[in-house]
């Protein structure tokens, strides 16, 4: 192992989300005695230098400020989300451990656990995701899909704040009728306390009874009320997050997740650092699934332009890999599922590629870039 005085210096991102997925990848080295230390970097595009762009590649460079520290040598090795990858890496740079994935599909989350099929028409969605929208489209081109921005604690708190706040001051007022009604029964409002919702708890007894992230939504502004959110599974899983608010799992054959979706991928230079973080956290069913995956978006060139889903499973000699590639309204749409070869899974993997390319894919790869370009134009 090359790393410097013994300890293996990880380089990783400051959010919680992000510490805590480097934190597993720490766990796993420490478990096989390795010295560990994590070290947060900022993330921010404008502070890579513009050598060092041209080296990383523009498709990713902002996110890839973490390998830099690793080309650098000022860290040994970076983790991060898979699907935040570029499939393009700078020279030396290898993915050296992919260990086991995660939950791979979308949640829909919803203040009072209503399901995907019941909201009601035009429902505002929300999501950052060109993907995730799409594929939302195209099953419910009646709903009002919204972009929505922030760390998974952040999303969950501005999808709760309109809601929780409303129920707080209905609490509020009918604690006060009750307490301050006037002879009449009134309130200050003339609102009889007869007309209020009754409960059976104090608004302090509701309050205590919140967690965390429903208290700080009491405190948080919003300019878009959302009806329902859609997140990646593994992220809110990671988070801790999963049982603080209702979650309906989408179905993977139609919400197709992103390439990688749900694994890490530990990067590092190549050599003796690589093979050991090989040997210790690569797995190799999640390594052959998440490859078939990224082929695929990589002979596809959709990167992050692209409404693109691809997804794969290994199924006894095979793997089974589902990929859908949509236009940004949903509209339209070129799809397939195979069942790969899994000793020529690279190969084969590319064949499908070609094939969807063919069939359409790559036009609305490029209809999807024109649209981002003229986007771009606008905004200037």
């Amino acid at each position: 192992m090359n790393a410097r005085d013994g300890t293996v210096r990880l380089a990783t991102r400051g959010s919680d989300l992000a510490l805590r997925q480097a934190a597993t990848v720490k766990e796993r080295l420490e478990a096989r005695r390795h010295t560990v230390e994590l070290v947060e970097v900022d993330t921010k595009g404008d502070q890579l230098r513009d050598e060092l762009i041209h080296r990383l590649g523009k498709t990713g460079a902002f996110v890839r400020a973490l390998d830099e520290r690793v080309l650098d040598g000022d860290c040994d090795a970076a983790v991060h989300s898979m699907k935040d990858v570029p499939t393009e890496s700078p020279t030396n740079l290898v993915i050296a451990g992919v260990p086991q994935r995660a939950t791979p599909g979308d949640l829909l989350l919803t203040p009072d656990g209503t399901p995907f099929d019941d909201l009601s028409e035009s429902s505002v969605v929300g999501t950052s995701s060109l993907r995730r929208k799409a594929e939302l489209l195209a099953v419910r081109p009646d709903l009002d899909v919204r972009p929505l921005r922030g760390n998974v604690d952040t999303r969950i708190e501005k999808l709760l704040a309109p809601h929780r706040q409303r129920e707080h001051e209905r609490r509020m007022e009918a604690a006060k009728a009750d307490e301050e009604g006037d002879e009449s029964g009134k309130d200050d409002d003339g609102e009889s306390a007869d007309d209020l919702p009754a409960y059976d708890r104090t608004p302090q007894e509701w309050f205590d009874d919140l967690n965390e992230i429903e208290r700080r939504s009491l405190e948080r502004e919003t300019e878009t009320e959302f009806d329902a959110i859609v997140l990646a599974a593994a992220g809110l899983e990671r988070a801790g997050l999963a049982r603080h608010v209702p979650t309906e799992e989408l179905p993977t054959d139609e919400f197709v997740p992103a390439p990688g979706q749900g694994a890490l991928a530990i990067t590092a230079q190549d050599g003796d650092l690589a093979e050991t973080l090989h040997e210790v956290l690569d797995h190799p069913r999640t390594r052959v699934e998440t490859t078939v995956e990224r082929v695929v978006l990589e002979e596809l060139g959709g990167g992050c332009v692209a409404p693109m889903g691809a997804h794969a499973v290994i199924q006894g000699e095979y793997v089974r890999v589902a990929v859908r590639v949509l236009s940004r309204d949903g509209t339209e749409e070129v799809a397939a599922t195979r069942d790969l070869p899994i000793e020529r899974h690279p190969t084969a993997a590319r064949e499908l590629a070609a094939e969807l390319a063919d069939r359409g894919a790559a036009d609305l790869i490029d209809e999807a870039r024109a649209d981002e370009e003229r986007e771009a134009k606008r905004a200037e």
